[in-house]
């Protein structure tokens, strides 16, 4: 896969599908992000929606961090109940 971090030269704003395969997620997960208001589309091409990739990394960061704490938060009541 080729990943647009590694060139040093982020591109202004990219579409819906490759912003998720940058990130490592479903395109399905950035149209849900946008849905619940974690993810905000930079602009539009035509119809589709254009995002910042640091936008969708900084996303990213704070769904999976949101996805830890969820689970440390499991252990630790099930190791305390």
């Amino acid at each position: 896969m080729f990943d647009l971090r590694s060139t040093g030269e982020l591109p202004t704003l990219i579409p819906g599908p490759l912003a998720a395969r940058q990130a490592g997620v479903a395109p399905a997960t950035i149209r849900k992000w946008v849905q619940l208001g974690h993810l905000d589309p930079a602009g539009r091409a035509g119809r589709a929606q254009l995002f910042r990739l640091e936008d969708v990394f900084a996303a990213e960061r704070a769904a999976r961090g949101a996805t830890d704490d969820g689970r440390a938060r499991r252990r630790t009541r099930r190791a305390t109940g």
